[in-house]
Order: structure tokens, then C-alpha cells, then sequence
């Protein structure tokens, strides 16, 4: 097939605009040929539990899917009961862009908390967790953070364990969207399982997607009873793949050794300079700290029109943009766009 697009551009609106990385597809044309036992039965997927339990302990088994939105239906519908409902930020992924899908698929209630950086905590927790026992309010079952969180900032281990210790006595689970995991281990520059099993996290929606994989995620249950019934549930909510050694091998190639960590770590660093570039200009301002790889900006909307004639990114809200970077940013595209704002903030 004739390619269709031009490979050499490179936008900022989100990490998902982002190819696969080479070693990644190289990974599936490695897997691909012969055959391999479907659903999940291969050899691939196999080695996929190995890792797995390099990162997050040996008690850890992961479930791919399809996609990060399938990974956080499946995991909050296993964590609570028919009649649970789920304690999150009103800027959750699993509120404001999942088009219903925990709702419709998963038959579960939101139960959305304010908060000004996107970030939960004990005392944010208790504006929803109450009314356990009656049976005319939706009952708690669970508590989902997202890390990096959608405003692109960080919890740090000691915030997430303060969370889950006050939701576990409360008898609620806690659930990771992890879609940025890597981004968030890669700031902090700590392994993966310092930020779910080792305080006290019960499921992850383990990410890939926006890390450079073609497609594909996992649920990873971090203790045996975080959530039964995933092998049915997967199935019911059609995110089995009969193909599964495809999804285990990209999860494979990104996480076994160090690729994740190194891919990660250039978008965070690619944020930070594109941060660092923008603020010196007058008239543009960074709204939230940049401590991974999303940077929140107000800039006057005839600069980011002028910037759109050139590059796409996000209106997030009014005067506001949102600019993501990727695993394939470079230093020559973030000091583009840096010149780019700065001539265009210049004529407005």
C-alpha cells in the first residue's frame, strides 16, 4: 500500500496521534507466522504473566484487551457488585471521554468529586463515600485514580497509599487507570510496582497504547480476590481477542526490558522543554504543573489559531490548550512550535 500520510509530522495533540515504536512492530512480525493457540493460550501471552510478575510481584496476572477503555470497564465492573458504583474526579478519563461506556456497558454509577488538579484524596474520597446501607443510593465499591492523572500531574506513593488505606477500611477496592503509568514511574524514577502493589492498589489498567504499542492494554489484578470473574467478564464485555499473542507481544516488547521507561521518559522530557519554552514567552501561561508528559496552557485564541495552521492540539477549556507529547517528539518540534508562539504572540 501506497503510504498516505506524511511520516515526518509530528503534532501535539495527543500521545495517541504517535505511530508504534520500530521495536514494537517488530515484536508482532516476530510473533506473527505458525500457529499459536487462541484466547489467550499461546506462548506469547504465557511470557506475558512472567513479566507481569517482574513488575508488580508474583501474585499479579494481567488480561489483555483491546483498548484502555475496555481495560477500565472490565476492571471496575469486576471490582464491584450490579448495585456498586465508583468514586472518582469529575476530570476522570472514565467520566468525561468514555462516551457512557462504564454506564451502558458496565451498569455502574459515577460518583464524580471536584478537585482542582485532578487528583483525589481521603478526605475528597468522603464527599461520596457514605450512604453504605441504604438501599435507595448507589452503593461505594470502588475507588479509581488515574496516574498520570488527566491534568497531567502526579501522585506520589505516599498519596496513593493514603487513599487506599482509608478506602480499603472503608471496605471499597482501589483501581489505577494506568494509561500513562510509564510517564508517571519515569517522573518520580521509580519501578512501576511502587505505585500500585506496593501501596496497596487492587487493579491497574496497564497502558500501552500511548507509549508506543499499536494497540492494546491489559487489567492486571494485583492480588488474587481483586476481582473475580475477569475470564467471563472479558468475553461478555468483547474485549477478548482470539489473536491475543498480537496484544502479549507488544505488552512484552514494551515492558520486559526497558523500553517503556526510556520512551516515557524522553515525552516527559519533551514536555519539560516545550514548558520551559513557552513560559518565556509574555502572554502565554502554564496552568498546571508539568510533571509528566501534558502540558495545560493559556494562550489568546488568535495564537492558537495561528498555531493550528500548523499543528494540532487541543482546546481544553476557554483560553486554555492542552499540548501532549510522545515517545517520537523531538527537540526540533518543541522548538518549532516554541518559535512559532512566540512570532504569533508577537503580532497578536
Amino acid at each position: 500500500m501506497t503510504r498516505l500520510h506524511d511520516a515526518a509530522r509530528r503534532d501535539f495533540a495527543s500521545d495517541n496521534y504517535a505511530g508504534a515504536h520500530p521495536q514494537v512492530l517488530h515484536a508482532l512480525a516476530e510473533a506473527n507466522g505458525g500457529h499459536q493457540r487462541a484466547y489467550g493460550g499461546d506462548v506469547y501471552t504465557e511470557r506475558l504473566q512472567r513479566v507481569v510478575a517482574q513488575h508488580f510481584g508474583e501474585q499479579a496476572r494481567a488480561w489483555p484487551v483491546f483498548n484502555g477503555t475496555g481495560a477500565n470497564v472490565l476492571a471496575l465492573q469486576a471490582a464491584v457488585p450490579r448495585w456498586g458504583a465508583v468514586i472518582c474526579t469529575t476530570s476522570a478519563h472514565v467520566h468525561t471521554d468514555e462516551n457512557g461506556a462504564p454506564e451502558r456497558v458496565a451498569g455502574l454509577k459515577l460518583l464524580p468529586v471536584p478537585t482542582p488538579d485532578g487528583k483525589l484524596t481521603p478526605e475528597l474520597v468522603d464527599r461520596e463515600a457514605w450512604g453504605f446501607g441504604d438501599e435507595h443510593r448507589a452503593q461505594p465499591g470502588v475507588v479509581t485514580i488515574t496516574q498520570s492523572t488527566e491534568l497531567g500531574t502526579l501522585y506520589t506513593p505516599a498519596e496513593i497509599a493514603a487513599i487506599t488505606e482509608h478506602a480499603h477500611a472503608l471496605g471499597l477496592r482501589v483501581h489505577v487507570d494506568g494509561s500513562r503509568l510509564s510517564n508517571a514511574a519515569a517522573a518520580l524514577d521509580l519501578p512501576l510496582r511502587a505505585l500500585t502493589t506496593d501501596v496497596g492498589v487492587d487493579l491497574l489498567s496497564w497502558g500501552g497504547t500511548k507509549n508506543g504499542l499499536l494497540y492494546g492494554e491489559a487489567v492486571v489484578a494485583l492480588s488474587p480476590d481483586a476481582a473475580p470473574g475477569l475470564d467471563y467478564l472479558r468475553k461478555m464485555d468483547m474485549q477478548l481477542t482470539s489473536k491475543m499473542r498480537f496484544v502479549s507481544a507488544q505488552l512484552v516488547a514494551l515492558y520486559e526490558g526497558d523500553l517503556w521507561l526510556t520512551s516515557a521518559r524522553r515525552a516527559n522530557a519533551m514536555a519539560a522543554r516545550l514548558r520551559d519554552g513557552l513560559s518565556r514567552i509574555e502572554g502565554i501561561r502554564i496552568v498546571q504543573p508539568v510533571q509528566a508528559n501534558a502540558l495545560f496552557v493559556a494562550m489568546p485564541a488568535r495564537v492558537a489559531a495561528s498555531l493550528r495552521e500548523t499543528w494540532s492540539f487541543y482546546d481544553w477549556a476557554p483560553g486554555e490548550v492542552r499540548l501532549m507529547c510522545a515517545f517520537d517528539t523531538t527537540e526540533a518540534d518543541v522548538d518549532a512550535f516554541v518559535a512559532a508562539a512566540g512570532e504569533a504572540m508577537a503580532r497578536s
